[in-house]
């Protein structure tokens, strides 16, 4: 069953159409991959279906409600989760208190701290949870934020580029993390750079080339086709 529809959905900036009459499709239950070269207007259409931005035409359900016109919070409080690029942990208090502080609207007394001690086992950071988050290294920053993202228990978890900055090894934590909580039944949205881990996680995948939808399917189809590869991956393996 769907979760989210795009239909029809652009995005002008004046003069420039960063988005041109998209339709995407994301399943439920499903780990789905939004890739494309830089520029191909995959932060812009992630914007669009969080509600940073409001699209200029076309229209977002989501679980099949009209959403287009709703605010962030709005859209978070149906049941989305997002994790922008850039951590945004609070650096200066402890790890478990991120985690207590991203639960309080949820649970509270005991049930609280159960779930705080699942997440932070969940994360690989049980042993550091007295840490202040700002000492933790990128990586664990990033899955601290995923923590708190899933903290909300969400029907979607919108991921943008999580793995930017990470190591090889972090990168592929990162990918089995994800899968963890997909096998719980979560659908997950990435817009991703990095192949190894779409390759890792993705069940379908959709190419955004200059705002359009290029090609989408599931994962081998997309890594099999030669245009894909001739926009996108043939670049990525030049690196």
């Amino acid at each position: 069953m769907a979760l989210v529809e795009v239909k029809g959905v652009s995005k002008r900036f004046g003069g420039l159409t960063a988005v041109s009459d998209v339709d995407l499709t994301v399943n439920a239950g499903e780990v789905h991959c939004l890739i494309g070269p830089n520029g191909a207007g995959k932060s812009t259409l992630f914007k669009l279906i969080v509600g940073l931005y409001p699209p200029s035409q076309g229209s977002i359900l989501f679980d099949r409600v009209d959403i287009t016109a709703e605010r962030p919070y709005a859209r978070v409080q149906r049941g989305m989760s997002i994790k922008m690029q850039a951590p945004s942990v609070f650096k200066e208090l402890p790890v478990r208190q991120n985690i207590q502080i991203a639960l309080q609207d949820r649970v509270s007394g005991a049930e609280r701290i159960s779930e705080e001690d699942r997440l932070l086992t969940l994360l690989n950071l049980t042993a550091d949870s007295e840490k202040l988050a700002g000492a933790l290294s990128h990586g664990q920053q990033q899955w601290l934020e995923i923590g708190m993202a899933l903290a909300l228990k969400p029907q979607l978890l919108l991921l943008d580029e999580p793995t930017a900055g990470m190591s090889p090894e972090e990168t592929f934590k990162t990918g089995e993390l994800v899968k963890s909580f997909n096998a719980e039944g979560m659908t997950v949205l990435v817009v991703e750079h990095d192949m190894a881990f779409v390759r890792q996680v993705a069940q379908r995948v959709t190419v955004l080339h200059l705002g359009k939808i290029f090609a989408h399917g599931d994962l081998e189809s997309i890594l099999q086709d030669e245009n894909v590869a001739e926009i996108y991956l043939g670049k990525t393996h030049a690196h």
